[in-house]
């Protein structure tokens, strides 16, 4: 399932969100929440989670010191989740406070997660891609199709 669209919710009295309908049964099997490299929680339906390590995270050398910062950042700040019968995932505090959230947040799709943003984060950022979108496909059309290196 791909996610799509951009959701208006905010966080209730016990830091969950609720999942837009349409997704939750895509996270049914459990829920892994990460801290986002930008300022937001991304939201993986567990086996999304673990095929994303599987493929990007796994294959780095241990013993950079690189890897082991973008490990800390993934692994140490992620937390497994389920949803709730009304259909929320509860967030932690660690997490809310990266992302800023606390008063309206967005709920966006990006493929094959969602990310949780507060909503003035998600305005600016949604900007920047707006105003650099022209820039960005460009740039993109250049690169060879994933899985083809250069001829």
């Amino acid at each position: 399932m791909a996610f799509r669209g951009q959701h208006d919710h905010s966080l209730d009295s016990k830091d969950r969100i609720t999942v837009p309908s349409g997704y939750r049964a895509a996270l049914a099997d459990g829920v892994v929440l990460m801290k986002g490299v930008e300022q937001c929680v991304e939201v993986w339906p567990r086996a999304a989670a673990e095929a994303m390590e599987a493929a990007w995270l796994s294959p780095l050398n241990p013993m950079g010191a690189d890897t082991r910062k973008i490990h800390r950042l993934k692994f140490a700040s992620s937390d497994e989740v389920e949803l709730d019968s009304a259909g929320r995932i509860r967030v932690n505090r660690k997490l809310i406070d990266h992302a800023g959230l606390g008063g309206p947040s967005v709920v966006a799709g990006v493929g094959d997660h969602l990310e949780i943003w507060s909503a003035d984060a998600w305005a600016a950022e949604d900007g920047e891609i707006q105003s650099q979108s022209e820039e960005l496909t460009e740039r993109l059309a250049a690169l060879p199709p994933a899985g083809q290196g250069p001829s």
